[in-house]
């Protein structure tokens, strides 16, 4: 008779349990590990990033005025800058081509947040040099900021003769400053505005009555018609009072033109000249006035600036 022999039934019971907790494992680590990454690759997509608004104007200019927009860290931005005569002279005068003052300057971006530039100007011979920093700058996401907030302290010197020569003419005559808060918003992808509170200060009025500290309140706005043509204007309003001499609020409409590495600006303006104590506290005719005769004449200028920009120093790869 053959003998049959049986495992002792603790070792049979330590090995199947031994085996099913293998077999388990071997089916379910794989789910397991799989939810487990599933469950990070979650967190970190729920993780907020900031969304900084960007190219709310095409330029750092506006026509005259600054935009909040401030020229790439790295990047140097040389500007060319036109303002003709008045076209009422018609085909006599080329509709002002005849006549010009000239602005050439150059602005560089020393960090995202802060820009310099300086410029000379046909006009009295006039030198400045200026300093733009963005203190905010609008955001949504992690960080939610409504508007971009900046603000830009400007400096002119003016290098023309004293008409004078016999008063007592100082140096500190020939200074101006110019400080202003630019508060703007763009609201979508084709539109964005901005409104400018303005100081400028004279050390030397035409007049006596004339006050030094002049302030006023601009408005500027942009609109996008297509993918490199946007219009844009801006306007400075000048409180009464606080020039005695012949004045008008500077008002300029025109358009922005993206061509790659350049951005053209053509404009009309009533503001001949291209510093901040000169559009704002020196532009004498309106759009349309009238002369003593009453008829009707216009103080249109056309105008342009001619952006274009070199980067000087490469970005860093994140």
């Amino acid at each position: 008779m053959k003998k049959i022999y049986f495992l002792p039934a603790k070792a049979l019971t330590m090995s199947s349990l031994f085996a099913m907790v293998l077999t388990t494992a071997s089916l379910f680590l794989p789910q397991m590990l799989l939810a487990q990454d599933e469950d990070l690759l979650s967190l970190l997509g729920d993780e907020k990033t900031t969304d900084y608004a960007t190219a709310a104007f095409k330029a750092n200019r506006v026509v005259n005025g600054h935009s909040i927009e401030n020229t790439a860290k790295g990047v140097l931005d040389t500007k060319f800058s036109h303002r003709f005569s008045p076209v009422r002279q018609g085909l006599y005068d080329m509709f002002g081509l005849d006549g010009a003052t000239i602005r050439i300057g150059a602005d560089y971006g020393v960090t995202d947040r802060l820009m310099i530039g300086f410029g000379r100007n046909s006009t009295e011979k006039i030198i400045d040099g200026f300093a733009k920093y963005k203190i905010l700058r609008q955001c949504s996401g992690a960080k939610n900021i409504p508007v971009t907030l900046a603000y830009l302290i400007d400096a002119q010197i003016k290098t023309v003769k004293f008409s004078d020569e016999d008063r007592s003419n100082k140096f500190s005559d020939r200074l101006y400053y110019t400080h202003q808060l630019l508060i703007g918003r763009k609201f979508n992808s084709r539109l964005s505005l901005q409104i400018m509170p303005t100081l400028v200060h004279r050390n030397l009025t035409a007049s006596p009555n004339d006050k030094n500290d002049v302030y006023s309140i601009g408005a500027a706005g942009r609109i996008k018609l297509t993918k490199r043509l946007a219009l844009n204007a801006e306007y400075y309003y000048v409180p009464e009072g606080q020039i005695e001499s012949a004045y008008a609020n500077s008002l300029s409409i025109g358009f922005d033109i993206e061509t790659g590495g350049h951005v053209f600006q053509l404009h009309f303006t009533n503001s001949s000249s291209m510093t901040y104590k000169g559009f704002i506290t020196e532009t004498q005719e309106d759009w349309f006035f009238k002369n003593g005769d009453g008829g009707l004449l216009t103080g249109i200028r056309f105008g342009f600036n001619i952006s274009r920009v070199f980067t000087l120093v490469k970005p860093r790869l994140q």
